[in-house]
C-alpha cells in the first residue's frame, strides 16, 4: 500500500458503514472493521440489525426494518463525513446496494452479496465433509456443522420469508448504481453461489467494477483462509482515489 494515497485523503473525513448478513451480527466484518480501523483515521461503524445479535430474536420483524436501521445509521454518516464507503456481507450487501442508489455514497464494497443464496454443489461437499467428521467422532468440530446447526434451531421460518421478501424487493437496485464497486465472493460458499458476484457484476452498470473470487474461502470470507488477499484487496480498493463520479438515484 502506498501510503501517499493515505496522505491525500488526510483533510477529508471519511466514514465507512458495514453492514451484516443474515443471522448474523458485526463480527461477521469485524477482521475487516479492524483492519481499517488500525491502517485509516476514518470513522468505521456497523449496525446491528433488529433482532440479529448476541440475543437474536427475529421472530416478528420484517425486512423493512433491517433497512431502516441500515439506512439511519447510513444518514448519520453522511452528515458528519465528507465522504462515505459503504460495504455490506450477504443480505446486508443487498441492502448497502439498494442504500447506494438513495444517498452519496462514494464507493461500494459487496461481500459474499445474496441476490442468489444455496450453492448446491457446494452445500453437497460440505454435508459429506459433516458425515465424515461424524463418522469419525468428531463433528462437534466441525465448523459448519455448528454454523448450520444454529441456523436450523434459531431462524423462524417467517424470517426467512422477510429475508426472501428484501432480495426480491431490493435486487433491482443494482440496476443503477454508477460508483466505483467492488465484488468479492468466496468460491467455496456454500450459501451464495459464485452465479451471485457474476450477475452483480453484469448487472451493475457502474464504469469502475471490480470482480474479486478467494480461492480458499466460503461464505465468511472475512475469517477465511484467503483472509490476507481480502485485506489488502479492500484497503487498496478503498483507498484509491476515485473518479469524479455522479450520483444517480432510481
Amino acid at each position: 500500500m502506498n501510503d501517499n494515497l493515505w496522505n491525500m485523503q488526510v483533510m477529508l473525513v471519511i466514514g465507512c458503514l458495514f453492514i451484516h448478513g443474515f443471522t448474523g451480527a458485526p463480527d461477521e466484518i469485524e477482521p475487516l472493521a479492524d483492519h481499517l480501523k488500525r491502517r485509516a483515521d476514518w470513522e468505521i461503524r456497523t449496525v446491528t440489525l433488529p433482532g440479529h445479535g448476541e440475543t437474536e430474536t427475529l421472530k416478528g420483524i420484517r425486512y423493512q426494518s433491517w433497512v431502516a436501521a441500515a439506512e439511519e445509521e447510513l444518514k448519520l454518516l453522511v452528515k458528519s463525513c465528507d465522504t462515505v464507503y459503504l460495504v455490506g456481507f450477504s443480505m446486508g450487501g443487498v441492502i448497502a446496494g439498494h442504500l447506494t442508489t438513495k444517498y452519496p455514497v462514494t464507493k461500494l464494497v459487496l461481500l459474499s452479496t445474496a441476490v442468489y443464496y444455496i450453492n448446491p454443489k457446494q452445500m453437497l461437499k460440505d454435508l459429506k465433509k459433516m458425515a465424515a467428521d461424524f463418522l469419525k467422532g468428531e463433528l462437534k468440530h466441525n465448523t459448519l456443522f455448528k454454523h448450520y446447526r444454529k441456523k436450523m434451531q434459531e431462524t423462524p421460518f417467517r424470517a426467512t420469508v422477510e429475508f426472501q421478501k428484501l432480495v426480491r424487493e431490493l435486487k433491482p437496485s443494482f440496476q443503477h448504481i454508477h460508483i466505483p464497486t467492488l465484488i468479492v465472493q468466496g468460491e467455496r460458499d456454500g450459501v451464495v453461489p459464485v452465479k451471485s458476484a457474476n450477475y452483480l457484476y453484469n448487472t451493475i452498470p457502474a464504469s469502475e467494477k471490480t470482480l474479486v473470487f478467494l480461492p480458499h474461502s466460503s461464505h465468511h470470507i472475512c475469517q477465511g483462509e484467503d483472509q490476507d488477499e481480502l485485506l489488502k484487496t479492500v484497503e487498496s480498493f478503498l483507498a484509491e482515489k476515485p473518479a469524479e463520479v455522479e450520483h444517480v438515484t432510481s
